[in-house]
Order: C-alpha cells, then structure tokens, then sequence
C-alpha cells in the first residue's frame, strides 16, 4: 500500500504530465476485481438550528469501503462490499445512523448479465444490494452521506441498444443498526438488520424523446411498513407515481428538468398516532444555460415544491415522503448540517457552476426556503408553530463548493460552505433555539484505487 501511496504522490507533484488513473486491478486475475474507496471530512456548525441542541459543534467523520467482485462464469458475478463509516465527534454534534455503521456487509449479491434479450441487456442482482434510480430524489446510493442506504431484494434491470429502460425491483429496507446513542459513540458494532415488517418495491421506465427534447422517465414506487415495536407510530403504506422529463447540460444551449410525483395510501405521525389518510405531492424544476465561454458557465434557475401536513388535527396526513433519496444536490450539505428536506418546503434558487480546468470544479448557489404549510414542522430542525402564527419563511442559505481531482479517480479534494440566514420562523418559533443565523463548512480528502 505505501508503495501505491508513494505513486499517487509523484503524479501528484508532476512526476506525470498526465495522470493515468491507477487501481488494484491492475494487478489482480481478470475475474478478480477489487475497489477501495477512503474519504475522511471535518465538519463544523456554529449556531446549531435543531431542537434542543444550541451551541457549536464538530465532527471528523470517515468512510471506507471495499467492494470486491469475483466472475464464475461468462456473465455471473458474486460481489461483496464493506462499509465502516465512523465519526469522531467533539460536543452535542448530531448523531445518529446516517453518520455511523460501523463495519457492516453493505451488500453481499449475485449478478447475472445476459446481452440480446429482447435487443438489450438484461442485468439481475439479488442478495443485498444498493440502488440509484433516475433522478436519485426517491431511491439513491448516498454519495456526500457518511452512511449509504441498503436493501435486500431482488434488481432486474433492462436497456435496449436505442436508449430504453425498463427496470423493476423488490426489496427489504436493511435497518442500519445500532441506533443506541451511547454505542453510536463509541462505533460499537452491530449487523444491521432486514424484515419484512418494512416493504419497497418499484416500476422504472425511461426513453429518449423526440426532436432531441431529451429523455423521459415514468415511474411508480410502494413502500409497506408495518408497526414494530421500535416504531410503533410510524406504519405506513404508500403509493408514489410520477414522472420526469429532462434534457442533459451541453455546452452553448438550454437544458432543463421537471420532476413531479404524487403520493397517496394511509400512514400515521409521530404526535398523535392515529392512522390518517395520506395525499402529499413534489415538483422540481430547473431551467439552465452553458455559456460557450472560459470556465465553462452554467447558470440555473431551480424551483422545489414538496406538500407539509396543512391541519395537524384533521385526519389527513399531508406531508410528503422522500422515501430512501438524497438530497444533498438539491438542498446543500448534509451530514451534521442538513437544514433542508423534501418535505414541507417550497423553496426557488440560482446555481451558478463553473469548471476553470478540468480537474477543477465549482458552484455557488443561493435559495430561499419557505414552509409549504406554515403549521407543520421545519422538519430537519424538529421545530414548529401549531397555531401558524410564525410565519413561513425559514430563511435563505447561501452555499459554496470545490472540488479538485488532484489525480483523477485515485485522490480527490473537496471543500464547502453554507451559510444560513435566519428568516422569521427560526427568529419566532416556540419551540426555536432562536439562534440567529448558522455557518457550516467542511473539508475533505477522498482516496481510492
């Protein structure tokens, strides 16, 4: 390892006049392949904004994983991947089981590929597995997140050779345990769980459009929960059609994006525990151009919509569910920041992207956040007015990022800030820290070959 580590820094200092990506492949049989992957990142908020938790707080948080795959034959594959996500945290830092799972089977699966079925390719993967699905807003393999989320089901996946998709899925949620704070201090270990008390399952469609409008995408989603005794408030079964159509940024022209989904079944809130008739509803749209100049310019426009729960003593439950998505790409950093969700928000936006050199990235963007119902929660902060009484408007949030791939796909260095303005609500909540506004930075350095 020191001596792959002894390389990466020679290309780094220029030892190279171009780097040529290294891995332990290179080395390995060809039905044998191995990835590692290492990121550690500092985090530090000031002016903590949720329930309970005031004051300053930081956090190293780190990540490694380690996928291996092995061919038995021509088109089977078994593959395994561990996850070993720690934290080392200074304070009240928030805690919980997006930040730690500490060495942990992330997935363990055979896959089956077979060409000229139906014209495509027909892809299968059982075993516990990880997914990302069109927009990754409702079913993501978490990238900026300490944790990635997990499943145990059954994948199958079909692409014809005109650009069609079909895929279908049925999975498990895998429950990252412990959930202890005191072991989640300590990164104590625990094998995380499945049951089929909790119950995905999907239906993904996708073509190019005509005229070169760009893509579409339909797709339908169920998620099955029942009581447990962990979380005997939170059954629910839920219905989540909807569709996006998209065209991909290219330099000189328009692109842009809209998503909307719909969400319907019967679920139950943490306050009272009466199952409630669900109806909630998202809209994402984007409008950007690619400015044929140096540094590559891109200028966005975005819009988020996502329903809160509009009377919290009728019998509906109308806040929206993001089910198992990120959210990092739309509402900023998560980690031990993650001030906004996709759920009682509407929110619009400026993004504007620059790439200077092509190992150099950047973005800065600026939204304003308002709750779709002023008498539901801030959700992420766990505050809220009943009455309707502190407006609102959350607040707006001012981000930056760069990312420099100092050697690309082996070393990888990444910094961020976001910057919350306090808007009426956070300034007249009840329940409020009433803390003003909340700076949150980061850095890291991600590894892998």
């Amino acid at each position: 390892m020191w001596s792959l580590l002894a390389i990466l820094v020679s290309g780094a200092s220029g030892a190279r006049a171009e780097w040529t990506p290294r891995s332990l492949d290179e080395v390995l049989p060809e039905r044998l392949s191995i990835r590692v992957q290492h990121r550690t990142r500092y985090e530090y908020l000031d002016e903590q904004f949720r329930v309970g938790n005031p004051g300053n707080t930081d956090v190293i948080v780190l990540r490694t994983l380690v996928h291996a795959r092995l061919r038995l034959l021509d088109g089977l594959w078994v593959g395994g991947e561990l996850q070993d996500s720690r934290a080392e945290r200074n304070g009240d830092a928030l805690l919980n089981t997006t930040i730690v799972n500490s060495a942990e089977a992330l997935r363990a699966y055979l896959e089956l590929r077979r060409e000229d079925v139906l014209g495509g390719t027909l892809a299968a993967r059982f075993g516990r597995i990880t997914m990302d699905v069109g927009s990754r807003r409702f079913v993501a393999r978490n990238r900026f997140r300490n944790t990635i989320n997990g499943f145990t089901g059954l994948d199958l996946r079909w692409r014809g050779a005109g650009g069609a998709e079909l895929r279908g899925f049925y999975a498990l949620p895998v429950r990252r345990l412990p959930r202890d704070r005191d072991k989640l201090e300590n990164n104590k270990i625990r094998n995380d769980e499945e049951s089929f008390a909790a119950q995905f399952f999907g239906l993904f469609a996708a073509r190019d459009l005509p005229r070169d409008l760009g893509r579409g995408e339909l797709f339908f989603f169920g998620f099955d929960e029942d009581d447990r005794p962990s979380r005997p408030s939170l059954a629910r079964e839920l219905w989540t059609p909807g569709f996006r159509v998209f065209r991909t940024p290219a330099t000189g022209r328009f692109d842009y994006q809209v998503e909307t989904a719909l969400q319907f079944g019967d679920s139950r809130t943490v306050t009272s525990g009466r199952q409630l008739d669900h109806f909630a509803h998202f809209h994402h749209a984007e409008l950007g151009y690619s400015f044929a100049t140096r540094a590559s310019p891109r200028l966005v426009l975005q819009y988020d919509y996502a329903s809160g729960d509009d009377d919290p003593d009728d019998g509906d439950n109308n806040r929206f569910f993001t089910l198992f998505g990120a959210r990092r790409f739309d509402f900023g950093p998560t980690g031990i920041y993650g001030a906004f969700a996709r759920t009682n928000v509407h929110t619009p936006g400026l993004r504007l992207q620059l790439k200077p050199a092509p190992t150099l990235s950047a973005f800065v963007a600026f939204r304003g956040y308002w709750l779709a119902d002023k008498r539901d929660a801030w959700v992420p902060a766990g505050v809220r007015d009943p009455s309707g009484n502190s407006g609102s408007f959350v607040g707006s949030q001012l981000e930056l990022r760069v990312r420099w791939r100092i050697l690309p796909e082996n070393v990888t260095l990444e910094g961020g800030y976001a910057r919350l303005f306090a808007g009426e609500f956070i300034d007249d909540a009840p329940t409020s820290n009433d803390q003003g506004d909340s700076n949150y930075l980061y850095t890291q350095i991600a590894i892998g070959f």
